[in-house]
């Protein structure tokens, strides 16, 4: 089961980073350029950065994949929950934020919660399909 769980992590991990790198390159970016450039720093930390990747992906598996893998739910199913999942995550970021920042936007809100339900639906749904191929 462990090297079940390795490959579950390590293809959910992967994907996410890999999706989020071009949404984060192309679409998330250029949006809070528009409405907060002098918030945001020339280049990302990356020790924050991998932190909250390591972390997030641990609570999907923890809440969404191990489930679907132990309990042979569809991939439906953990679309769907990932993506509820996900709008909890970034929405709690994205309504916070806009409830005490000055500048943020329901442009900024509606594309990264949209963006973030998405990446982490097509991550999660991925991961457990990949890990079901190699089982």
């Amino acid at each position: 089961m462990t090297g079940t769980y390795l490959i579950l992590y390590g293809s959910t991990f992967a994907i996410f980073l890999a999706l989020d790198y071009i949404g984060l390159s192309y679409l998330i970016k250029p949006t809070f350029e528009r409405f907060i450039p002098d918030l945001l720093l020339d280049s990302p930390r990356l020790g924050p950065a991998l932190l909250f990747y390591a972390f997030y992906a641990v609570g999907l598996l923890w809440f969404v994949s191990i489930p679907a893998l132990s309990g042979d739910k569809s991939l439906l199913w953990v679309f769907g929950s990932a993506a509820f999942l996900g709008a909890i995550g970034y929405g709690t970021y994205e309504f916070t934020s806009l409830a005490v920042m000055k500048g943020w936007s329901w442009t900024m809100v509606a594309t990264d919660l949209t963006w973030g339900t998405l990446l982490t639906a097509t991550s999660a749904t991925a991961g457990v399909a990949i890990t079901r191929a190699f089982s």
